[in-house]
């Protein structure tokens, strides 16, 4: 058990019988009255964000989460399969478990929460950025760049994104999976 006061950003705690993660807290000490921490805790299960206040020196009880690096090998229906990178184990999660999934593409690596005590699997998430071909998207009209002008356009793995005009089918570009944004073009 914890107190308070080892508090800090990305700590994750138990907290109703759930994992939380700590996302940004403030130690408050008014004129008046008792000290207390003020926080805003990531539900680890279901991504949900909620402002909690917490006593001074209240004991809290810390849990321990690995992050672990597996490689997507293949969708069946909502279940997508994945290995372990270090030990080669499968495992499969759902499809909405997996956040922006819709960037995902067979071989690439996604990162794992995993709670360390349990061994259950809490979140799973995309590299920061991704590299995926236009798979379709449609010529762009000479004359209309005046400004940043976009045009709508499908990656392989079925994604829509906007893209500038010069973008065509069977270029590679860098994306932005948090921003769900085009980045760059890649060569």
């Amino acid at each position: 058990m914890a107190t308070t006061a080892e508090f800090r950003n990305g700590l994750c705690i138990q907290h109703n019988g759930e994992p939380w993660k700590i996302e940004s807290f403030q130690h408050v000490k008014p004129g008046k009255g008792p000290a207390f921490v003020r926080t805003k805790l990531r539900n680890l299960n279901s991504g949900r964000l909620l402002e909690n206040t917490f006593t001074a020196g209240v004991k809290i009880e810390i849990i321990r989460i690995e992050n672990r690096k597996y490689q997507f090998l293949y969708s069946e229906g909502n279940n997508y399969h994945l290995m372990n990178n270090d030990d080669y184990e499968q495992i499969m999660l759902q499809k909405d478990f997996i956040s922006n999934v819709e960037f995902l593409k067979e071989g690439n690596n996604i990162d794992v929460l995993f709670h360390a005590d349990e061994g259950m699997p809490l979140s799973a998430s995309l590299p920061l950025h991704v590299i995926l071909e236009i798979s379709h998207t449609e010529p762009g009209v000479k004359g209309n760049t005046a400004t940043n002008a976009t045009k709508p356009a499908t990656t392989e793995t079925g994604a829509k994104i906007n893209v500038p005009l010069f973008i065509e089918e069977g270029n590679k570009i860098k994306i932005d999976t948090e921003k769900k944004s085009y980045i760059e073009r890649v060569k």
